[in-house]
């Protein structure tokens, strides 16, 4: 008989001991079955309100509701034992104020499972951060490219690209982390800017699009795989999923109508009941 093995999950005091150490491998997960995939090769999986385009064909992540974080939240953390998981707190759900953002994160957590949530915004959220901080709930913070900005930024643009933009983007990492975020997500930003960033503050700093000096990085797992019909200039693509898929369907279509599927290997048969032996 084999004994169970009780895997621990990452804890958020073991992502800030990385600090400065072995780069952290976070990925984005949206439901069971690409945790259980992913789950043995991350520090962390982030359950992204960018499942709002690569999910629902969304064209910005605006859409997405407390609801449906929560359901794919609650998905992932069943399919994975090992890394940390983080849900991203959707717009509308925590900038009214810092007890909107603990009453919807209380329920994140309580709901899915989850150890942590992220929230975008620099300075003008650090009173937030540390409401919930205070209160029991681990955050990462979200500067650079802020997805749930796009009206406001004119478009997914990188940050950081004009160095008279640097400091207001320094002083946005330095109030989150003084505020208690326990890592930072740097978005499509400047390397040299990122690089400033990871070395002043005292939390990890996860890049996207910013620096390889970032403390971990991140992508979105369908753009990673090669799923994603557009992906932005940071992604490299370490798999060709979405043309094996295509091939895939398309040969099953040529079985299909050829009726060579399914065989008999794929069938079931009818077995004979056994007679009953005469007396």
């Amino acid at each position: 008989m084999s004994a169970q093995v009780n895997i621990k999950r990452t804890s958020v005091p073991q992502i800030i001991a990385r600090k400065g150490g072995e780069p952290l491998v976070c990925l984005t997960s949206y439901h069971a079955h690409t945790a259980r995939l992913i789950d043995p090769y991350v520090d962390l999986l982030l359950v992204g309100d960018s499942l709002g385009m690569v999910m629902y064909g969304m064209e910005t992540t605006l859409g997405v509701t407390l609801d449906m974080m929560i359901a794919h939240g609650a998905a992932v953390v069943r399919g994975s034992q090992k890394a940390l998981i983080v849900v991203d707190m959707p717009f509308g759900s925590y900038e009214e104020s810092p007890t909107q953002a603990f009453h919807n994160a209380a329920r994140v957590l309580k709901e899915t499972g989850c150890q942590a949530i992220k929230l975008e915004g620099g300075s003008r959220m650090a009173e937030t951060v540390h409401y919930l901080t205070q209160r029991g709930i681990p955050v990462m913070g979200h500067i650079g490219l802020t997805p749930q900005n796009v009206n406001v930024l004119g478009g997914f643009k990188a940050q950081g690209l004009a160095q008279e933009e640097w400091a207001a983007l320094q002083i946005d990492a330095q109030d989150l982390a003084q505020a208690g975020a326990f890592s930072i997500v740097l978005e499509a930003m400047a390397a040299g800017l990122a690089d400033k960033i990871t070395a002043a503050v005292s939390v990890p700093t996860i890049g996207i699009g910013a620096s390889a000096a970032c403390d971990g990085q991140i992508l979105v797992s369908e753009d990673m795989l090669g799923l994603s019909p557009k992906v932005p200039r940071f992604v490299k693509e370490f798999a060709t999923l979405g043309a094996q898929i295509a091939g895939a369907a398309e040969a099953y279509g040529r079985e299909v109508r050829a009726r060579r599927f399914p065989s008999a290997e794929n069938t079931y048969t009818t077995k004979s009941k056994k007679k009953e032996p005469t007396k």
